[in-house]
């Protein structure tokens, strides 16, 4: 490892170790195990040479919004064992790809990416585990189901054997006040508990994806089992146009 790979692997695992002790400490203010939260990284904008660092610092599961850019990284570091996850709106005409190569999906909410997704696993002879994406914040510029329609959409989901249903996700509110994010987050929580009691059998809702890097904490508190985190690990990204603006899309 040449110095300047060394010395991103050491500033990586340095903001990473920050993260999960921030994750920890808020485990331990809502009385749950730090072991309970997953950490997924947000590779948006973020080099492949940088995920190879990512690597080194002990990171091999990656989460990018757009399907191209996951695609092209994913065939950059193919000599290693990394792992796929897609946070961000799937259009159908790319849902070949991520049939492909995705270990998984956390924006499902729609039945014609359901019916186009299974239709491609089925030819790739693979399953994808997915989560339903539910927009708590009732903003017209974030993607998801309404809160309302989540049971009924559960409900269609069985007919899909090849897509591995484990729960649900969301983006709260992009807001300074506290409060209006914690209640997008324990929306979601009463939502999953609705699907516990009253979903299809067979399905798993047990995971909750919500919080990224300026909410995780709030959501930990809240339940999250999974924490979309990208620039507390790689620092700030290059730009801050609306493609990048926290709010728009899954990342972190």
């Amino acid at each position: 490892m040449d110095n300047a790979t060394a010395d991103e692997t050491a500033a990586i695992a340095e903001r990473l170790y920050a993260v999960r002790s921030r994750i920890a400490a808020a485990c331990l203010r809502a009385g749950r195990a730090p072991d309970d939260v997953r950490l997924l990284p947000i590779t948006k904008t973020v080099p492949a040479h940088r995920l190879r660092a990512a690597l080194a610092a002990g990171l091999s599961f990656f989460g990018e919004n757009k399907v191209q850019e996951a695609k092209a990284k994913a065939e950059a570091l193919a000599d290693l064992p990394v792992r796929w996850s897609l946070v961000g709106h799937l259009q159908t005409n790319k849902v070949k790809e991520v049939a492909r190569f995705a270990a998984e999906f956390q924006a499902l909410d729609s039945l014609r990416v359901a019916e186009a997704l299974e239709r491609r696993l089925e030819i790739e002879d693979r399953t994808l585990d997915v989560l339903v994406q539910v927009n708590t914040s009732g903003e017209a510029s974030k993607f998801g189901l309404a809160p309302g329609d989540v049971a009924g959409f559960a409900r269609e989901l069985p007919a899909f054997s090849r897509l591995r249903v484990g729960g649900l996700m969301t983006l709260a509110i992009f807001s300074a006040e506290e409060e209006r994010v914690r209640r997008c987050f324990r929306l979601l929580a009463a939502l999953r508990e609705r699907l516990r009691q009253d979903g299809p059998a067979g399905l798993s809702f047990e995971a909750l994806s919500m919080g990224m890097s300026g909410d995780f904490e709030i959501a930990v508190e809240e339940g999250a089992t999974v924490v979309r985190v990208g620039q507390a690990i790689f620092g700030a990204r290059p730009t801050r146009d609306a493609d990048y603006w926290p709010g728009a899309a899954g990342a972190g």
